[in-house]
């Protein structure tokens, strides 16, 4: 079996900087978001975006796909869209008598999934097998998604308008979910200005390929964890499962979720290597939308994201010599 392709960390770091330059000029003031995305894409992982309509989200996208030169789809997700929308369906063909597969909106690289919370149950769960296996199954046939392939879903606030609550099993596929929130005062000044004579989309150039991401993420598969470092995840996630204010702790998914994006970290600043401040830096953005808070939690307003927060300042971080 082939070695797979890595590059040093200096080409990879020099790489993702470009394209996060790249993306801040379409993106004001939200430098955080984009690299928490880039490196779920460097981790093989799906992201997801809760916020309200008109914050950028799918400008973003948008933005990522044409540094990286992606093919991207976008849906719209409303309760009339289908399940064959996204995976495809076969079709008769009148000449040669033949039933003909057609790709649906997932054929691509990056697959732009808009307020997924309000539309069917049955189309989400078409979601599931593309995020998970990058394939889909059509009439007992499975083929293969593009690669490389990663779903950047969004989602409006709970309580809005035609929206139901996404099931665990889904929100478990997500690496990790982030919101962008509103920009601060002179970011919205530099907004305004920056779409005074053009749209700053026009302004994004291509400066990596498909190609390279793959390569990327080689090379975080290549980063070395210690087993001390191992541990210390091993025992940040059997906290959410003792916790008082937790009901349902983290999976087993969401613990190599964890690992997967805590190398990215490692390699994005530069390092071969995973320290524990890797892990700390991305904790809660991986855990807190799989976690199940208990009834003592919501009676006391306490957020999935305060509970991770504790849980990080209470477990102890070891210490690693790296020579």
């Amino acid at each position: 079996m082939s070695q797979k392709k890595i590059l040093d960390e200096k080409t990879a770091v020099h790489i993702v900087q470009q394209v996060i330059n790249e993306t801040k000029k379409a993106v004001i003031g939200k430098d955080d978001i984009i690299i928490k995305i880039i490196l779920a894409v460097l981790s093989k992982g799906h992201v997801l975006l809760e916020d309200i309509p008109g914050v950028g989200k799918t400008t973003l996208a948008m933005a990522f796909s044409k540094a990286f030169n992606l093919d991207c789809n976008r849906v719209q997700f409303t309760p009339d869209v289908l399940p064959s929308d996204i995976v495809g369906f076969t079709i008769l063909n009148k000449v040669t008598n033949n039933f003909e597969y057609r790709y649906g909106a997932c054929n691509c690289n990056l697959f732009l999934a808009d307020e997924i919370n309000r539309t069917s149950s049955k189309t989400q769960s078409a979601l599931l097998e593309i995020m998970e296996e990058g394939k889909v199954s059509v009439d007992g046939i499975t083929r293969e998604l593009p690669k490389p392939f990663f779903v950047l879903a969004t989602q409006n606030p709970t309580g809005s308008a035609g929206t139901q609550l996404l099931p665990e099993s889904q929100l478990d596929r997500f690496m990790v979910k982030l919101s962008m929130g509103y920009p601060d005062f002179e970011s919205e000044v530099n907004i305004l200005k920056s779409k005074k004579n053009s749209n700053p989309l026009d302004t994004v150039n291509q400066v990596a390929t498909a190609e390279d991401i793959i390569l990327l993420q080689n090379t975080v598969e290549s980063v070395f964890v210690d087993d001390k470092v191992y541990e210390y995840v091993a025992t940040l996630v059997k906290e959410t499962r003792n916790h008082s204010m937790i009901k349902l702790g983290v999976s087993p998914r969401g613990t190599l979720a964890l690992m997967n994006i805590t190398k990215a970290v490692a390699l994005l600043k530069g390092r071969t290597y995973v320290i524990p401040d890797d892990v700390s830096f991305i904790f809660k953005d991986v855990v807190s939308h799989r976690l199940i808070l208990s009834p003592q939690a919501r009676i006391n307003n306490t957020t999935a994201i305060e509970v991770s927060n504790d849980i990080l300042s209470k477990t102890a971080i070891p210490k690693i010599t790296m020579v």
